[in-house]
């Protein structure tokens, strides 16, 4: 197949990942066109990819009324902004890779999804948990009957400290308002991945969850007044210093997420200029976030099989464990191996799961298999490399909104696939 030509809408820390997929893998990828609206970012890529200036553009709108000049689209802008694009760039025909989750609403999930089915165009969401080498060793070893039939499943995502600090209290998915819930935000992943494990629809849930520590009420009396990291006399005792952590990104060499995020400029004076200009040198105690700092939701499934999953930004970063009861056997995993535990035999079997040639880090080689997956559907036709097309994704969004209703209202609420 030929390289499938893309433009690329939002080139922030995700948007720029996928364009650094095409320069790793020019056989699969090429990225042609680009829109944001910061012109350092739009140009960064630009210039790497050596795209043509009239294929640069400040707003989508851009390049999506023009005759149509590549394969597909990927849109990566932030969530609240992912509908009109989305839709826009269906009805002129391109295939399209849109970031999760689709929309922050269920009107606009729908929407997207009749624009899709309305064209008929190739279409994923980047629910790269499916496409973890990890993931479909566990499939396979579930298909296989070891574990017999699936009755109940443990999930929990430690989202980590610094990570929850600096997405969810400082970052761009702080406040519901600008972006969207937190299980929706961060974990739209683990409700989508349950159901592709059980290979059955979520048919009740029921959630509880809130913000309980970094809120003004929790602030140390003897941070102050201080409404910033570098003006405060507690920050030395604080685990969650901003000062502390980016400057030891950087004195570090790592330049990668998250660093990149406050500072396109790695040097120790543009990081103290973001820290005390920008929102990630705030206190975590004098923001304006409001999504849940933890969350449980339990899950019922059409064939009676039960999920419980649990998120928590207090904890050490970690990888996401899950263990699987089966009427046979158990299956325990934590994204790098499976334990298997048979109980016929009483072995224990465990199976390592990290590709040789993976990054290290939470995503695996999940990126990297969604982009080739999708890429190879592109260009070859075969939907069969789709793992997270439209309807299920819409599905399991719809069960991630239910379980927020449920957590708002106090009450076990029915999923519903159906319009209201």
């Amino acid at each position: 197949m030929q390289p499938v030509n893309l433009i690329i809408i939002g080139v922030g820390s995700r948007g720029s990942s996928f364009s650094q997929f095409a320069l790793d893998h020019p056989d699969l990828a090429r990225v042609v066109g680009v829109a944001d609206p910061r012109p350092f970012y739009r140009q960064r890529v630009a210039d790497r990819h050596q795209i043509p200036p009239a294929n640069v553009a400040e707003d989508w709108r851009q390049l999506v009324t023009r005759p149509r000049f590549a394969d597909a689209v990927i849109i990566a802008t932030p969530d609240r902004y992912h509908a009109e694009p989305a839709i826009a760039f269906a009805e002129a025909g391109y295939a399209m890779l849109l970031e999760k989750p689709m929309a922050t609403n269920p009107t606009d999930c729908r929407r997207i999804v009749e624009a899709v089915q309305r064209s008929g165009i190739l279409f994923a969401v980047f629910h790269d948990f499916r496409y973890f080498s990890y993931t479909q060793r566990l499939k396979e070893i579930i298909a296989s009957g070891a574990i017999g039939k699936v009755v109940a499943i443990q999930h929990t995502e430690p989202v980590g400290f610094w990570h929850y600090a600096h997405s969810y209290v400082r970052g761009n998915w702080r406040n519901e308002a600008g972006s969207s819930s937190m299980l929706l935000a961060k974990s739209c992943h683990d409700i989508d991945w349950l159901r592709y494990i059980l290979d059955q629809p979520c048919v009740q849930v029921s959630s509880f969850g809130s913000l309980t520590h970094f809120k003004k009420s929790q602030k140390p009396a003897a941070a102050g007044d201080a409404l910033r990291c570098l003006d405060c006399a507690y920050e030395a005792e604080c685990p969650y210093s901003a000062k502390r952590f980016y400057q030891d990104r950087l004195r570090q060499g790592k330049h990668s997420w998250p660093l990149n995020v406050i500072t396109p400029v790695f040097t120790e004076e543009a990081v103290l200029q973001a820290l005390a200009e920008g929102p990630y040198g705030r206190c975590v105690y004098e923001c304006d976030n409001d999504v849940v700092d933890h969350q449980v939701v339990n899950l019922l499934y059409a064939d009676g099989a039960t999920a419980s999953f649990t998120m928590t930004g207090l904890s050490e970063y970690g990888d996401r464990r899950t263990t699987i009861f089966g009427t046979r056997g158990e299956l325990r995993g934590d994204l790098s191996k499976l334990v298997l535990y048979d109980f016929l035999s009483g072995e224990t079997t465990v199976i390592d799961t990290i590709p040789l040639d993976a990054p290290a880090g939470g995503h695996w080689d999940g990126d990297v298999n969604t982009l080739k997956a999708f890429m190879t559907a592109v260009g070859t036709g075969d939907t069969s490399y789709i793992l997270s097309g439209a309807e299920e994704t819409l599905e399991t969004h719809l069960t991630v909104f239910a379980a927020e209703e449920s957590r708002r209202e106090g009450r076990t609420v029915a999923v519903t696939l159906t319009a209201p």
